[in-house]
C-alpha cells in the first residue's frame, strides 16, 4: 500500500492569503523593513521613510473597534456574494488578514474588491458623523497563493490565534 500524496497539483490555488495596511502605518523605508511594489523585502532605511511621510497626502489611518467590525462584516457578506469561501478575516488598527478562496478570480482583484466594499462600509460610518472621507488603504498588498491543506491551516492559524483573538472562522 502506498502513502498518500501530500501535494496533489491544483492549477488554481487552494486559498489565498491577502494582507493590507492602512493608510500611512507602514510606509516605505519602515524600521521594521518594507516591501515594495513587487513584493520584495527590503530593510530599513530611513532617509527613505522621511521621504515617503513627507509625502503622504493625509494622516495615517488607524481604525476603531467599531470600524474593524464594520471591515470585517464587509468581507463576510461580499464573500458570500462572490460565492467565495471565507476560512479566515481578521481586521487590526493597522492592518487586514483574509484567507479566502476564491478559483479563477486573481488574489490582486480579490484583494481589491475587499478594500473597495471595505472602504464602501467606512465610509457609510463616516458620513453619519460627518467625518471628512480621506484615504484608508495603502496600494497593493501581500497576496500568498496556498496550494495544500497543511498551508491553509497555518495561515488560518496565524489569522484567528496570533492576532489577539480572531474574528471570523470558518464552521466557528
Amino acid at each position: 500500500m502506498q502513502p498518500p500524496l501530500r501535494h496533489v497539483f491544483r492549477p488554481d490555488p487552494l486559498a489565498l492569503f491577502l494582507t493590507w495596511t492602512t493608510y500611512g502605518t507602514w510606509l516605505p523605508g519602515d524600521s521594521r523593513g518594507w516591501t515594495d511594489g513587487a513584493g520584495s523585502m527590503h530593510t530599513a532605511a530611513p532617509q527613505l521613510a522621511r521621504a515617503a511621510l513627507r509625502a503622504m497626502n493625509g494622516p495615517a489611518v488607524g481604525l476603531s473597534v467599531s470600524q474593524r467590525q464594520r471591515v470585517e462584516q464587509s468581507i463576510v457578506k461580499h464573500a458570500a456574494v462572490r460565492g467565495w469561501t471565507l476560512h479566515a478575516v481578521q481586521c487590526r488598527t493597522a492592518h487586514v488578514h483574509v484567507v479566502v478562496t476564491a478559483t479563477g478570480v486573481s488574489p490582486e482583484t480579490v484583494m481589491a474588491q475587499f478594500k473597495a466594499w471595505s472602504t464602501r462600509a467606512l465610509n457609510a460610518m463616516r458620513d453619519m458623523k460627518s467625518e471628512s472621507r480621506g484615504r484608508v488603504w495603502t496600494r497593493g498588498g501581500s497576496t500568498r497563493r496556498i496550494y495544500d491543506d497543511e498551508g491553509l491551516a497555518a495561515v488560518v492559524m496565524y489569522v484567528v490565534e496570533c492576532q489577539d483573538g480572531g474574528r471570523y472562522e470558518a464552521g466557528r
